[in-house]
């Protein structure tokens, strides 16, 4: 068995192969139920976010295993392999673990120390656990990931003010609306118009961050006109009117600013949409929807500014160098964390002889408990035999426990295998 990832992200691909490889929650159990359908795929689970997809697996074959998994991805993306691979990346078993752990702890966002992937980490898990996806491996390994992600975040300051995708976004909005001022530098939002389109949680953040950044008001956008109105009631002291998307081209046409955020699969903003509207106004559209909201073609009409997520990277550079390193001292726990679950993965060695053992014990604390009871005779109680049998039970596992210990204990993977040898030999179990 062997651990393997496979999968891109904003450092191996643009957004439009991450959107080609996005898969939504409703067709997660179909992804699961399609990779494990391969024989070669023993356990599986799959990371989607708006900056990557990842596949976890445990296979039966290193190269194999990564091959169904690549066939997989270019039968989902209907990209050719020659096509996907230039961005697609692979790790094996430690490195596997080690980037797991990165991306748990944030330490491999856009965003450096960001804490929404966290969140993601767990749904990953859940998602598995859901779908019968994850076997004891990778359900250990993810756990363990995001224990890991807590603790970095708890013991370190690398969770303290960090931005997330959506606060990044509204930094991108005041520092193009800055430059067009002639301003390096962010400005207040307090003059502009701005809608906010999807109500889910990446919208919600960005309400959070435009009250913050000094917004007087913000128009949301949702096809549920009720969905938009329980988030807006959870901002009391910011101004915000909720309108159903049938009302979308009235504020493309009104606002100066509009960040989108929905699950929408193909865009709903593009050159189409935009040209035939008497607009009044600049308009910036700020996109972090994966797969895009807003199509390429907008950037084309005039008087219209278009963004998505890869453009964040200008903001998210002013804000790194000085979380750098917090970065490093926690790269030195990840190190730590990461022997644990490899320690645990090495002891899983021991378990097929510790069974053997634990079997051939039993078999012979049956034999001889079987004759014990024959010679009692009938006046033996019921009460008696349990009591009998409850101590030929403790003291098995009394002689097992030290050595049972020691065998699945940390230690060198040579230590372990002459121990093992040595107890095959000394109860003469089989090796195979």
């Amino acid at each position: 068995m062997h651990i393997a990832v496979v999968g891109l992200s904003h450092r191996t691909a643009p957004v439009e192969i991450r959107e080609r490889l996005s898969i939504p929650e409703q067709s997660m159990e179909m992804s699961l139920k399609t990779l494990r359908g391969n024989d070669q795929v023993l356990e599986a689970s799959i990371l989607s976010t708006c900056n990557r997809l990842e596949i976890y697996t445990l296979v039966r074959h290193p190269e194999l295993g990564v091959g169904a998994v690549n066939e997989f991805l270019s039968n989902h993306s209907g990209l050719q392999t020659g096509e996907l691979s230039p961005h697609l990346f692979n790790f094996h078993h430690q490195d596997a673990v080690d980037h797991l752990l990165r991306v748990a702890a944030g330490l491999d966002s856009l965003v450096l120390g960001e804490g929404q992937i966290l969140s993601q980490v767990k749904k990953m898990m859940r998602l598995g656990q859901e779908h019968k996806s994850l076997g004891p491996i990778l359900n250990r390994l993810l756990t363990q990931a995001v224990t890991t992600g807590k603790k970095v975040r708890s013991e370190t300051n690398l969770g303290t003010g960090a931005v997330s995708i959506s606060s990044a976004a509204v930094e991108l909005a005041q520092l193009k609306l800055g430059q067009s001022r002639g301003v390096d530098d962010l400005v207040s939002l307090e003059s502009e118009q701005i809608a906010v389109v999807g109500a889910g949680r990446m919208s919600r953040l960005l309400l959070q961050h435009l009250q913050a950044k000094g917004a007087s008001g913000v128009v949301l956008v949702n096809r549920t006109v009720e969905t938009a109105q329980r988030l807006a009631n959870d901002f009391p002291d910011l101004s915000v009117e909720c309108s159903p998307l049938t009302d979308l081209n009235t504020f493309l046409s009104t606002c100066s600013l509009v960040f989108t955020s929905t699950a929408a699969e193909d865009p709903i903003i593009d050159a189409s949409r935009l040209k035939p509207l008497n607009r009044r106004s600049q308009l910036r559209l700020i996109d972090i929807g994966v797969p895009r909201n807003v199509a390429a073609d907008a950037a084309t009409v005039d008087g219209v500014e278009s963004h998505d997520v890869d453009d964040l990277e200008e903001v998210v550079a002013r804000n790194q160098e000085a979380r750098q390193a917090i970065a490093r001292e926690a790269e030195h726990l990840l190190q730590d964390e990461a022997q644990q679950f490899l320690d645990w993965w090495d002891s899983l060695e021991a378990v097929p002889t510790i069974n053997q053992l634990r079997s051939s014990m039993e078999t012979i604390r049956t034999e001889e408990l079987q004759k014990a009871l024959s010679r009692m005779g009938p006046d033996f109680s019921a009460r008696e035999r349990k009591v009998v049998e409850a101590l030929s039970k403790g003291i098995i596992n009394k002689i097992l426990h030290t050595p049972v210990t020691k065998l699945r204990a940390s230690q060198a993977r040579s230590e372990r295998q002459q121990a093992l040898r040595a107890v095959e030999r000394l109860f003469d179990l089989d090796p195979s």
